[in-house]
């Protein structure tokens, strides 16, 4: 199979592979998904096959808008509406009950299912055009860094799947916030590009899942994409260090080995000159950390390094979300310095 590279113009060309039970990547504000036609078992089966991906890790439904929801949901609580009306289109994914029509490819066997309606003008056109929802999961082979552009998709991706809808770079560059609205206490299950106290501004009290901040166990089973298995990693293990920021980089420079790799703020990356070094913004920018992490961590796939050290932004806002894909491309191995930098 040649996979095609699709220009923004052929909308109807992607949807149409969608209808036919084949595998597009789209574009969408956080990073590129793997599509297929959400109702089809067959398809959404393709996608795993694709990916290499665990057969207990569900998948997220993609829909146009809201009044898509009592299609596929049932007992719908008025916390969903208000969530939808406040930040969709947007990076917040929904855990709520299914209906009979989703698929257990979907779900996994779950009673629930993830709903998301994706803020990027080119994924919920391809939505509508295909008349149908599509699940799509990151578009990276299992355990890589997510796509945050057509090109990253396409080297993991050339030859499994039909096409990719280029749609340039991911304004927002981590996956969406996942939150179960199905127990009485909302509960984050992975933190992403809608920040937590964004959410707490609308539900009020949320709950975080042990999975934001520790690897489940080999017998526990997941709820929602990302939350049981190494993620994001590159080829070399990383090592996160948490803390102060001049700490943590004097820390990383302490224990430099000849051929460490490095993910740094912009301002301690003259700490490290000799070293292979990704600089991922300012200490202070989060929204630019996050567009700049996947990216990061798969440019030392194309180097020499045999290990990485990372620092660590602090958890207010898109920090969050940044430290958790870090923590998880690292299978939490961390060092920590104390406090960080809200």
């Amino acid at each position: 199979m040649k996979t095609r590279l699709l220009t923004a113009n052929e909308i109807d060309t992607a949807a149409g592979i969608l209808r036919s039970g084949g595998l597009v990547g789209i574009p969408t504000e956080t990073v590129y998904g793997l599509g297929a036609n959400g109702l089809d078992p067959a398809a959404v089966g393709r996608i795993f096959t694709a990916k290499g991906r665990p057969q207990d890790n569900p998948l997220i439904l993609h829909i146009p808008d809201a009044s898509w929801l009592d299609r596929y949901c049932r007992n719908i609580p008025p916390a969903a509406c208000a969530l939808a009306e406040a930040v969709w289109p947007g990076p917040l994914t929904m855990i709520l009950q299914r209906r009979e029509n989703v698929p257990n490819a979907v779900t996994c066997g779950l009673g629930t299912v993830g709903i998301r309606c994706p803020g990027h003008p080119l994924a919920l056109a391809v939505i509508r055009a295909a008349g149908l929802p599509v699940a799509a999961p990151s578009g990276n082979l299992s355990g890589r860094p997510s796509p945050t552009c057509a090109r990253h998709m396409l080297e993991d991706m050339d030859g499994r799947i039909d096409a990719i809808l280029d749609g340039g770079s991911c304004g927002v560059g981590v996956e969406s916030t996942i939150v179960d609205l199905t127990p009485p206490v909302p509960r984050l299950l992975r933190p992403g590009g809608l920040p937590l106290e964004r959410l707490q501004a609308v539900l009020g009290e949320v709950a975080v899942d042990r999975a934001v901040t520790a690897q489940l166990g080999s017998g526990e089973k997941p709820r929602a994409p990302g939350m049981k298995y190494r993620h994001y990693a590159p080829k070399a293990p990383v090592v996160v260090v948490t803390g102060e920021s001049l700490r943590t980089a004097r820390y990383i420079r302490r224990n430099l080995g000849q051929r460490t790799g490095v993910i740094c703020f912009d301002e301690y990356a003259p700490l490290f000159s000799g070293c292979t070094v990704e600089a991922i913004g300012p200490v202070s920018d989060k929204a630019r950390q996050a567009r700049r992490v996947f990216e990061a961590l798969r440019a030392f796939d194309s180097t020499d390094v045999d290990a990485i050290y990372a620092q660590c932004p602090g958890s207010g806002g898109l920090g969050f979300a940044v430290a958790n894909r870090l923590k998880k491309a690292a299978g939490f191995q961390v060092v920590d310095l104390g406090e960080a930098e809200e």
